[in-house]
């Protein structure tokens, strides 16, 4: 469904659906674990057995991902994890590390999204390949997987495999760095928000005993790692697939800036003035400083 879905639907099911869904979760575990009726029900063993699923195959059909929106979502699966872990240990500790975990992860999940549509938005003044390039040329298997599904909703998702931001770094550094810094919060890199997350969650599970599952959480999350940074290769060490468009090379417009009586100011607009808007780029700022400082405001 988050691949099949325009990139702006995707990332309202990716947060909103999420986090109604895990406070009626708490809700259901809170007032179950304390009924008037003395029957001695707990959801522990339901939920620590779905925490392990989540963690595992999160991680591991993680590994196997070309598409960025179904890495996303696999990555969802494995951060679930945390969040179910979090419910399963009902306590004071657990539900403090589960309610900011899900504001951390909201946080890292929507600038992700954002990021991801605003760099579709950067790069449409750009070609990726000759079309009579790629009628002729000869591509090996997995390339041919990925010219299958390059030109697929371009209108609605135009960023949809991994190998599209290859390169990105040299086209947009900052649009690239933020990116850079999400999906390091989202692997639990320190100092990033993501860090304090996880470590809060993995403390609460020590501290009542579970250290089973914190060593399973502790190896997926270093193992997803892997899927991450290979994205993150992908922006800043290959060489960018892109080039620009040559329609728009020598493209300049003689523009008037007036009040709608009098000229104030004539001036030039060339393809270097095209910019992605001031509310996507705000927006983008804000969260990415939240994530990247939050280490000097750590209060819950």
């Amino acid at each position: 469904m988050y691949d099949a879905i325009p990139t702006i639907v995707t990332t309202f099911v990716a947060i909103i659906a999420k986090i109604s869904i895990f406070i009626f979760l708490l809700e259901l575990v809170h007032y179950t674990s304390k009924s008037v009726f003395d029957i001695n029900f707990t959801w522990t063993t339901s939920l620590l057995l779905s925490s392990l699923i989540s963690l595992i195959i999160g991680t591991v059909v993680g590994l196997r991902q070309f598409r960025i929106k179904r890495l996303y979502a696999y990555s969802t699966i494995s951060h679930v994890g945390f969040i179910l872990l979090s419910l399963s240990i009902h306590s004071v500790e657990s539900i403090q590390a589960f309610i900011f975990y899900i504001i951390q992860y909201s946080i890292s999940n929507l600038n992700a999204f954002i990021l991801l549509i605003s760099i579709g938005y950067s790069l449409y003044c750009y070609v990726y390949e000759d079309k009579k390039e790629v009628e002729t040329k000869k591509y090996t298997k997995n390339e041919e997987v990925v010219n299958k599904y390059r030109y697929q909703d371009e209108n609605t998702s135009p960023i949809q495999l991994i190998g599209q931001l290859k390169g990105y770094y040299c086209i947009n550094p900052m649009m690239a760095l933020s990116l850079c810094i999400t999906l390091f919060s989202f692997v639990g890199v320190p100092p990033l928000i993501g860090f304090f997350g996880k470590q809060m969650i993995l403390s609460a599970a020590l501290d009542n005993g579970y250290i089973f599952m914190s060593l399973v959480a502790i190896l997926t999350s270093v193992i997803s790692a892997v899927y991450y940074l290979a994205v993150i290769k992908q922006i800043f060490f290959e060489k960018p697939s892109y080039k620009l468009n040559p329609v728009l090379n020598d493209l300049s417009l003689n523009c008037v800036i007036s009040n709608g009586k009098t000229i104030k100011k004539k001036t030039m607009l060339k393809v270097n003035n095209i910019v992605i808007s001031s509310s996507l780029s705000v927006i983008i700022s804000i969260l990415t400083l939240i994530i990247l400082l939050f280490i000097f405001i750590p209060q819950e």
